[in-house]
């Protein structure tokens, strides 16, 4: 029975690794040593729970509601010395699309507030409802709109008239 449950975890984070990574980085604007940490951890939590978790009905969506909370965790318990920074690293997959918009809607996602960038990345990314979103953060569905709202009035702002010439016809 412990060696069917450890396949049936090994199986779920094989699978679910990347996409876990995906989110992580948007979460952290293109940190990916941060976003493999994320993975990491939500990882870990999983395992710990993973017996328990044949009552949940989708583990794919508890692992983004645990890596979204490690996510807000770590930003609320980050070093003042911590510095964040305007160079971002190569992603995987970089050569897909367009490079200069992904690095600019990545500069754009780090000036939003930790709250914000994860109500843009569950919202828009991960394509949940505003009920689902609110879940997994722990808010009421009207937080969420009006986050929603806001975080989208201030990439508009960042992001301004340079998002117009990387708009495809």
């Amino acid at each position: 029975m412990r060696q069917r449950r450890a396949d049936e975890y090994a199986e779920f984070a094989a699978a679910r690794a990347g996409h876990l990574y995906r989110s992580a980085c948007l979460l952290t604007a293109g940190d990916t040593h941060l976003a493999e940490d994320l993975v990491q951890e939500t990882l870990g939590r999983l395992y710990v729970r993973w017996g328990r978790l044949s009552r949940v009905g989708n583990p794919a969506a508890y692992a983004q509601t645990v890596l979204t909370r490690a996510f807000l965790a770590h930003q609320r318990r980050r070093s003042s010395g911590e510095r964040a920074t305007d160079v971002f690293p190569d992603l995987p997959g970089a050569g897909d699309g367009d490079a200069s918009l992904r690095l600019t809607l990545l500069a754009a996602l780090a000036r939003l507030p930790a709250k914000d960038r994860a109500v843009i990345v569950l919202r828009y990314w991960e394509d949940r409802s505003v009920e689902q979103t609110a879940d997994v953060l722990n808010v009421s569905s009207a937080a969420v709109r009006t986050r929603c709202v806001r975080a989208l009035g201030r990439l508009r702002e960042l992001l301004g008239e340079d998002l117009a010439e990387y708009a495809r016809p």
